[in-house]
C-alpha cells in the first residue's frame, strides 16, 4: 500500500506527480518586500500540461510563472522571476499590492 500524499503540500504533490511520470517544475518564494501576498518559502508546482497546485501569488502573477514554469521544464534552465509595483510587467500581470516578490522557478528531476 502506498503511502497518502498530503493534497495541501506542494512538494509532496510534486513527488506524486513525478512518479507519475510527469515532467514537474517548482517555483518559490525567495523573496518578498512591502506588502506580498505569499510570505518566502511558498510553493507552486507545475507539470507540462500547465496543471498546478499551491501558491505563489495571486491571479494574473500565478499564470505568469505557470507560463515561464513550462518554459523552465522544457529548457531545464531555472529562473528568477521579479514582480514589483515599479515594473511594468507587475502591473500588466496585476501585482498592484505595492509590494516586490522574487520567485525561483526550477525543474524537478525525479
Amino acid at each position: 500500500m502506498g503511502q497518502a500524499v498530503n493534497v495541501l503540500d506542494p512538494l509532496d504533490i510534486a513527488e506524486a506527480w513525478l512518479k507519475e511520470g510527469r515532467r514537474v517544475a517548482i517555483a518559490t518564494v525567495i523573496e518578498t518586500w512591502g506588502s506580498a501576498p505569499r510570505p518566502v518559502g511558498s510553493h507552486l508546482v507545475i507539470d507540462g500540461d500547465g496543471n498546478f497546485q499551491g501558491s505563489v501569488s495571486g491571479g494574473c502573477v500565478e499564470g505568469a510563472v505557470i507560463t515561464e514554469a513550462t518554459d523552465v521544464i522544457a529548457s531545464g534552465a531555472a529562473k528568477i522571476l521579479e514582480f514589483g509595483v515599479a515594473d511594468e510587467t507587475a502591473w500588466r500581470v496585476g501585482l498592484s499590492c505595492g509590494g516586490r516578490i522574487r520567485i525561483l522557478v526550477e525543474r524537478v528531476n525525479g
